[in-house]
């Protein structure tokens, strides 16, 4: 599915125990991460920019237009079939498919995909609530940590 393709991109780098982990850092570990969220044989593209790009652009701190270089030679064709019409990409890869997936999620749920509200974490979300008012990556790890902050400031803001 494209949008976990999205969201493993997205946190391919995460924080552990205030470590910064990058499961893209070289070509042995990239290969690794594309073995376990991509479709054999597609090429990865430039992987590390459209991360960059796409942590940008989802955190607010760019515009999509961030992304229009890692999409250069990209054309979508129609290829008749027996069952009808698909549609293939020239210019395909890993990289595209998670541009891809962003912008299906940016048309079709809006404000659903955003980061965790943990400063520390530096994780992704797909905020599938009905409510969409999400705010962890993981209740169980940030949310926790989060709201035991929040009380422990409480408490010790009580005492002077």
């Amino acid at each position: 599915m494209s949008q976990d393709l999205l969201l493993a991109l997205l946190n391919s780098a995460p924080k552990v125990d205030g470590v910064r982990q990058d499961y893209l850092a070289d070509d042995e570990r990239m290969a690794a991460w594309l073995a376990e969220h991509a479709e054999p044989g597609l090429p990865a593209g430039d992987l590390r920019a459209a991360r960059a790009a796409l942590w940008a652009v989802v955190r607010g701190a760019s515009t999509p237009e961030e992304l229009r270089p890692l999409l250069d030679g990209v054309v979508s064709r129609p290829v008749a079939t027996v069952d009808g019409l698909e549609w293939a990409l020239d210019g395909d890869s890993v990289a595209v498919r998670a541009i891809l997936a962003w912008d299906e999620l940016r048309r079709t749920a809006p404000g659903r995909l955003k980061p965790c509200a943990n400063t520390d974490c530096q994780r992704f979300l797909l905020d599938r609530s009905k409510a969409n008012n999400a705010r962890w990556c993981s209740m169980a790890a940030c949310g926790n940590r989060e709201k035991a902050r929040r009380h422990y400031q409480r408490v010790r803001g009580g005492r002077t």
